[in-house]
């Protein structure tokens, strides 16, 4: 008699782990694929400019030129098109990558939380394997590095 139930148990346990294999097989089949890119990408033609004695006076070697992000969005019925551009790909001493924005006189960067984030986040979030980013202001002889991390720091009433 303890053979036949322990034959029904053994039964029931691996129709139960196919349904659970079946299961995570098809969600995994049917989830969309990530928009995050797992590597940088190195172009190897890299244009001149003043800013790139400013990262080699800072320790960075600059290793990658201008990387342009094609990018399309749904709205609705209509499909609308836009990119990103990165300027250089850089690296520290240690190896670490970090990918570089260029200065620009006609749109000025305004250091607050709000215009990092609208301005930097999105090629921060692409990229999540950087060690962050350089902006770099030519005019003002300036290397800024700029960093991401998550918090579920609470804020106080005086921050929005």
């Amino acid at each position: 008699m303890h053979e036949n139930i322990d034959r029904v148990l053994m039964v029931i346990l691996a129709v139960m782990a196919a349904g659970v294999v079946l299961w995570r097989l098809n969600r995994w089949l049917t989830s969309p694929q990530t928009a995050v890119f797992t590597t940088v990408p190195i172009q190897k033609q890299i244009e001149d400019h003043p800013a790139l004695e400013l990262l080699v006076q800072e320790g960075y070697e600059v290793i990658g030129g201008k990387v342009k992000i094609n990018l399309s969005f749904q709205i609705g019925a209509q499909e609308v098109y836009s990119r990103l551009f990165v300027d250089y790909v850089a690296s520290d001493e240690e190896g670490h990558l970090y990918l570089v924005k260029l200065s620009r006189e006609r749109m000025a960067m305004d250091w607050s939380g709000a215009s990092v984030r609208d301005r930097l986040m999105p090629v921060l979030l692409m990229y999540p394997d950087c060690a962050g980013l350089l902006y770099v202001d030519d005019q003002q002889g300036m290397v800024r590095k700029v960093t991401m991390e998550w918090t579920d720091e609470m804020w106080s009433k005086n921050h929005y």
